[in-house]
C-alpha cells in the first residue's frame, strides 16, 4: 500500500504559515535541497488542496526560474487538488477531485504505484491527519522565531502518536522524520 508522506516547512517555534514569506530559502542548502528534491523523485503523485496548489502554480508555473532544480519534477509529477471551488487547474499534470477526501485518499493509497506527498500543512494536511491518512511526517526546522501564525502543532482533533524514523541535519535546517503510529 502507498503511504502518504507530508513534508512541513516549519519555524522553530512551531509557524507554517506562508514559507516563502517568512524567507525560507534564505536557509536551505544544496544539500537540503538535493534531499528535498530525492524525496518529490521518490513519490509518484503529490496531494494538494486548493490554496496550497495556487501558491505553488505562482511560484513555479510559467516562466519561472523560482528552484529550477524542483521545478521540473514539481511541473511533471501528477497532482491530486481536493478542491470544491476550483474551476480548472493548468499549471503541471493535474487532476481535480471534488469527493469525499478521505475515500479518495484511501482509494490512492490503494492503488499500486509509489508514495503520495503533500507539501505543507494547510486544511488538506490538517484532514488527513485528523483521518489517520498520513503515514510520515518530515518536519524541516528552520532556525528563527516568528512569534505568531498559524501553528502545525496544537491543533484540535489532530494528536497522534509518532516514531522518530530519522533525523537529518544540513548547515542550517534539521529534518526530523516520524513514523505515525496507527
Amino acid at each position: 500500500m502507498r503511504k502518504v508522506i507530508e513534508y512541513v516547512l516549519v519555524s522553530a517555534d512551531g509557524v507554517t504559515e506562508d514559507p516563502v514569506a517568512m524567507g525560507v530559502g534564505n536557509y536551505q542548502d544544496d544539500a537540503y535541497l538535493r534531499d528535498g528534491l530525492g524525496l518529490l523523485g521518490a513519490c509518484d503523485a503529490l496531494l494538494f488542496g486548493r490554496h496550497v496548489y495556487e501558491d505553488f502554480a505562482k511560484l513555479y508555473g510559467g516562466d519561472r526560474t523560482h528552484k529550477p532544480m524542483w521545478a521540473d519534477r514539481l511541473r511533471e509529477i501528477p497532482k491530486y487538488i481536493f478542491s470544491s471551488t476550483l474551476k480548472k487547474a493548468e499549471w503541471g499534470n493535474p487532476t481535480i477531485l471534488r469527493g469525499d477526501v478521505t475515500a479518495e485518499v484511501t482509494r490512492l493509497k490503494q492503488q499500486d504505484g509509489g508514495n503520495l506527498l503533500v507539501l505543507g500543512h494547510g486544511l488538506l494536511g490538517e484532514t488527513l491527519l485528523r483521518k489517520q491518512l498520513v503515514d510520515v511526517i518530515d518536519l524541516a526546522i528552520y532556525p528563527f522565531l516568528v512569534g505568531s501564525g498559524k501553528q502545525f502543532f496544537f491543533r484540535s482533533g489532530q494528536d497522534a502518536k509518532l516514531r522518530l524514523a530519522a533525523v537529518k541535519a544540513f548547515s542550517k535546517i534539521v529534518k526530523l522524520t516520524y513514523e505515525v503510529e496507527k
